[in-house]
């Protein structure tokens, strides 16, 4: 049973997002490439109400991901100051300072500088280091990675495989069953509660 489907604009070509229910109550999404939505990309959640309860689908595939440029003159007027300096120049925000450490909310993270959905609440576990942590992201190709010296021992970087922003780090010694914590600065992130 088709739920609803949602495409907006014509500002980009992704794909068309398509929101099934299977016969076990699970909701599931399905996509059609080569159709133009909006610059969001988002998932529209509010067709995922299945009687009085909305749920989260359980999973999103994401179709082949087209790079987003921009000069560094556009990234400082799409970002706030904060964001810019963690997605473009690969800086760190305080711990404990952004709420999304803190969120318990169900819903999707979005990347603050391109919106690719990157991370679950589903994924979300508290790892006491004031940043929001997930043990995988929400597909393994919406991150790429990169080996990070910055601090004399050798760090994996996180970046968004869209827009290439500095997203955080990813460690290992995370939660099963990854193993893996991803370390992510709070302000990278845009949350869209479902």
């Amino acid at each position: 049973m088709t739920l609803g489907a949602y495409h907006e604009g014509l500002q980009s070509e992704f794909a068309r997002r398509t929101i099934f229910m299977t016969h076990s109550g699970r909701v599931t999404v399905s996509f059609e490439s080569h159709v133009r939505i909006g610059r969001t990309g988002r998932l529209n959640t509010s067709c995922l109400t299945v009687g009085r309860r909305a749920q989260m689908p359980s999973q999103i595939q994401i179709d082949p991901i087209v790079k987003v440029t921009k000069t560094d003159e556009e990234w400082k007027k799409h970002l706030s100051a904060a964001a810019y300096r963690v997605l473009r120049h690969e800086d760190t925000e305080r711990p404990f300072v952004n709420p999304l450490h803190d969120n318990h909310e169900s819903g999707i993270y979005y990347c603050a500088g391109c919106d690719l959905p990157l991370f679950s609440s589903e994924h979300k576990f508290d790892s006491g280091t004031g940043w929001p942590s997930f043990w995988q992201p929400i597909d393994p190709r919406v991150v790429e990675t990169r080996t990070d010296f910055k601090l004399f021992l050798p760090r994996t970087e996180i970046h968004c495989a869209r827009c290439e922003g500095h997203q955080g780090h990813v460690f290992k010694d995370g939660p099963k069953p990854t193993g893996l914590r991803y370390c992510i600065n709070g302000v990278a992130l845009k949350f869209v509660a479902g």
